[in-house]
């Protein structure tokens, strides 16, 4: 009988110690702050990032706009066509107005091209089945003064974070950047 007496009694004070040790354990604070941490970090985190990516691509999208634009001054006040620049030529210039922020020899496609009006021209995107069509590109300045040219540059920036930006991406994993410039070629004869 004693010993039943002694078990039972022992088996009460485990009782005691766990619940004692359970509401100690609920009541203490010390790691409270980890485990919120550690519940939020990993959203912060992948939104902070999606932001900087987004931030980034608009940036690139600028960068890439400047460039158009500082490029295609040369086709309109004559300056590549009185040159001779071949399409590597105007490449090259193109390149030379873009610092350090793409790949530019590989990775930006030139497309100009001359219209007869300029209800016909056409800038969108070039994009077939989700991927960069560049069938219809080439280097076609004009040669006469008050010829309507397009000069559009495209360039593939890969996205990172594409679990919160999937509507960033419009060729696979990328983001295909666009720019263009339509104008009317001044008299430089």
């Amino acid at each position: 009988m004693w010993d039943a007496t002694r078990r039972s009694f022992a088996t009460r004070v485990r009782r005691l110690m766990r619940a004692r040790i359970a509401r100690r354990f609920v009541r203490r604070q010390d790691g409270s702050a980890a485990v919120e941490f550690a519940l939020v970090a990993t959203p912060f985190l992948a939104l902070t990032f999606a932001i900087l990516e987004t931030a980034f691509v608009f940036f690139a999208g600028q960068t890439l706009e400047a460039a158009t634009a500082d490029a295609a001054r040369l086709i309109m006040t004559g300056q590549a066509q009185t040159a001779g620049y071949t399409a590597a030529d105007f490449k090259n210039q193109v390149c030379a107005r873009i610092y350090g922020l793409f790949d530019c020899q590989n990775g930006i496609t030139v497309n100009v091209q001359t219209y007869s009006s300029f209800s016909s021209v056409n800038t969108a995107l070039p994009i077939s089945n989700g991927q960069f069509n560049t069938a219809n590109m080439g280097y076609n300045p004009g040669t006469n003064p008050g010829d309507i040219t397009v000069v559009q540059l495209y360039y593939q920036w890969p996205i990172y974070v594409s679990l919160l930006s999937n509507n960033l991406s419009n060729v696979g994993s990328n983001r295909l950047l666009a720019a263009a410039a339509v104008f009317r070629v001044e008299p430089y004869k």
